[in-house]
């Protein structure tokens, strides 16, 4: 799955910690997330979405989509 979370993180001047911090996750998480070792739940990638007031579809892509 790809992601726009290191693009929407960056616009926003925040670091992996801000982030996590935001989404009660660790840092760790983020990162791996970010770097797609890791796809995160629906509950998180739902609060992801709202966080960036964007639709999860719009952060979070399919592979060859």
């Amino acid at each position: 799955m790809k992601n726009r979370l290191k693009v929407l993180r960056a616009e926003r001047d925040w670091s992996q910690a801000d982030l996590a911090d935001r989404l009660a996750v660790s840092r760790q998480t983020i990162n791996s997330i970010e770097t797609g070792k890791y796809d995160p739940s629906l509950p998180l990638a739902l609060r992801i979405g709202k966080l960036f007031d964007q639709p999860v579809e719009v952060i979070f892509t399919l592979d060859g989509e």
